[in-house]
């Protein structure tokens, strides 16, 4: 069953959810891969989502296509420490390994303190 990002109700453009988490220090870049891993392009570190923190996420809203599940989630490489943006789908046209990387990151958004979030 696809997931769906908990906790994250609204439609922001994703260029507006990139800039609320650049404006948090969330600078670097990562991305999901198989298996439920992650590749940090700061490090290249390669990591199980399972390792990794989301301190926020922001569902986002293609330009062309409301319907395109798309989120933004603000994380931190454990290995060098950048904090960066992970651009996922979910749902079910999601590829299994975005799907995978959702599921298993270490939800901490309560207590990240991170102010960008869902609205």
């Amino acid at each position: 069953m696809p997931t769906t990002p908990d906790n994250a109700t609204d439609a922001t453009p994703m260029g507006e959810a990139l800039k609320r988490f650049e404006a948090e220090g969330f600078t670097g870049q990562l991305a999901a891969q198989e298996g439920g891993n992650v590749i940090c392009y700061g490090c290249r570190a390669t990591t199980h989502a399972s390792e990794i923190e989301l301190a926020a996420l922001i569902r986002t809203e293609g330009a062309s296509d409301p319907d395109d599940m798309t989120a933004v989630a603000a994380v931190t490489c454990p290995h060098c420490g950048a904090k960066g943006t992970l651009v996922v789908q979910f749902g079910a046209i999601a590829p299994p390994e975005h799907d995978d990387v959702l599921r298993a990151l270490e939800d901490r958004r309560a207590e990240s303190g991170v102010t960008a979030t869902s609205r």
